[in-house]
This record gives structure tokens, C-alpha cells and sequence, in this order.
């Protein structure tokens, strides 16, 4: 019994330090798994930070394109636009280059028709001793009797105009400067063909303007004239110009009514 109690006894006590021993090498083990899962978790940890860096710079590069492709767009949408007006503008002056060629023809057509009118319509001869209306009306040298009157080519000029066809208007003043130079009309044609340049072309509208007041110096549209060359000058800032020309007014022609209105600008200046 004595020495089966010991051996029990010794058994019991390897069996409690191998027990000891299972459990430090458990913990080992343990902390051997912790250290390892710690490591893979930064090193998965530093491979998260690069991809997300990765991520930012490839969002930063999609960001950049795409900008550059916005601005892109804009630019041409931009060219487009401009392409689109200057291609309007072309078609706009084309339009207008024809309106203003077929009224010409119009005009010209009109005087023609005219023309071939008188020509079929017999014209009475005037008596001996006697001078032919037209020649009274200070016609050319050049002049057929089968030409339209001054009054006729006058009314044509200004019916143009009325319309909004002034070089087709301008086409009739001429034509009735040239046949009828002296005429009671000249004045007036050479006056509105002034009128016809005063919107777009300042400066050929003053040179008729000129010419009426040198040409027609005693007609009642010369002061009208100058008035307008003053008017046009003030409106485009040039008092010195428009402060000559008022003057031109009363100094030549004090007792017109332009006169009146030339003073009162005068004193406005």
C-alpha cells in the first residue's frame, strides 16, 4: 500500500506539471498568434493607406481631366457661337447686298419703262419761237425727249427712300441731277441724297450737304443743309465743327427759320 500511495502520489505530480507546462506553451502559442495577427494587421494596414493614396491621385487626375475637358467644351461651344454669328452676319449682308441690287434694278427698270412709255406716246413739237417745257426746266445738253420729267425721277427717289431703299433713291437723284442740273428739283434731290447717307455715312451725307449750299447757295434747303451738317457734328461730340456751321447759318441766312434754331443751339453750346 505504502508504495502504490507513492507511486499515485508521483503520478499526481508529473500529471499537475505537465498540465502547468500544456497551458505555458497554450499561452505561447497565444502571444505567438497576437504578434503575428498585429504584424499582418499593419502591414494590411500600410497596404490600405497606398491604396487610398492610389485612390486620391487617381480622383485628383479624373478631376484634372475632366476640367480640361469642360474647358475644352466651352471653348468650342464658344467657337461655335462665333462661327454661328459671323455666318449670320455674311448671310445678313448677302440679303441685304441683294435687296439693294434688285431696288437698283427696280429703279432702273422703272426709268426704262418710263422711257419706252414716252417713246410710244407721240410728243407734240412746240411751235417756232416756242421753248419745250423742258428746256425751260434747265434739262442737259444730253437730254432725248423720251426721258422721264425731274418731277417723276424726283418722286421715284423719294418713294425709295420712303421705302428703305437709299441707294436705289440715290440712283433716281442722280439720274436727275444729270438730265435736269438746274431744274427747281435739283436742289431738293441733291438734299436727300445727303439724307440718304446721314445714318450710315456721316461723312458723304455732309459732302452733299456742301454741295447744296455751294451749288444752290439761294435755295431754301441750304441752310437746311448746314443745320444738318451741325446737327450731326454735335451729335458725334464735335462742337467745334458744330459751333461753325450754326454760325454758317445765321451769318448767311439770318431771317430763316434754321436761324432761329441755329441760335438756340448756339447758346446751348
Amino acid at each position: 500500500m505504502t508504495r502504490l500511495a507513492a507511486l499515485c502520489v508521483a503520478a499526481a505530480t508529473l500529471g499537475g506539471c505537465a498540465l502547468k507546462g500544456d497551458v505555458r506553451r497554450v499561452e505561447r502559442q497565444i502571444g505567438e498568434y497576437r504578434e503575428e495577427t498585429a504584424r499582418a494587421d499593419s502591414a494590411r494596414a500600410v497596404m490600405l493607406a497606398r491604396l487610398l493614396d492610389d485612390l486620391a491621385g487617381l480622383q485628383a487626375q479624373a478631376s484634372s481631366i475632366l476640367d480640361t475637358l469642360t474647358s475644352q467644351r466651352q471653348a468650342i461651344v464658344a467657337m461655335q457661337g462665333s462661327f454661328r454669328g459671323e455666318l449670320t452676319q455674311v448671310q445678313r449682308q448677302l440679303v441685304t447686298i441683294q435687296e439693294l441690287t434688285g431696288q437698283s434694278q427696280s429703279v432702273i427698270s422703272q426709268l426704262r419703262n418710263e422711257i419706252a412709255r414716252r417713246e410710244i406716246i407721240p410728243v407734240a413739237r412746240p411751235l417756232p419761237g416756242q421753248r419745250g417745257e423742258r428746256a425751260g426746266a434747265g434739262a442737259g445738253a444730253g437730254q432725248s425727249p423720251s426721258d422721264p420729267g425731274p418731277e417723276e425721277m424726283f418722286t421715284i427717289g423719294r418713294r425709295e427712300l420712303g421705302r428703305g431703299a437709299p441707294q436705289a433713291a440715290r440712283v433716281a437723284f442722280h439720274r436727275l441731277l444729270e438730265l435736269y442740273p438746274q431744274h427747281g428739283r435739283a436742289a431738293d434731290a441733291l438734299y436727300w441724297i445727303g439724307e440718304s447717307f446721314r445714318a450710315d455715312d456721316p461723312d458723304s451725307a455732309a459732302a452733299a450737304f456742301e454741295q447744296v449750299v455751294e451749288r444752290f447757295p439761294s435755295s431754301d434747303r441750304a441752310p437746311l443743309a448746314l443745320y444738318k451738317i451741325g446737327l450731326d457734328a454735335e451729335r458725334r461730340g464735335d462742337l467745334a465743327a458744330a459751333r461753325l456751321y450754326f454760325q454758317r447759318v445765321v451769318a448767311g441766312y439770318p431771317r430763316s427759320d434754321e436761324a432761329d434754331l441755329a441760335r438756340a443751339k448756339l447758346k446751348n453750346l
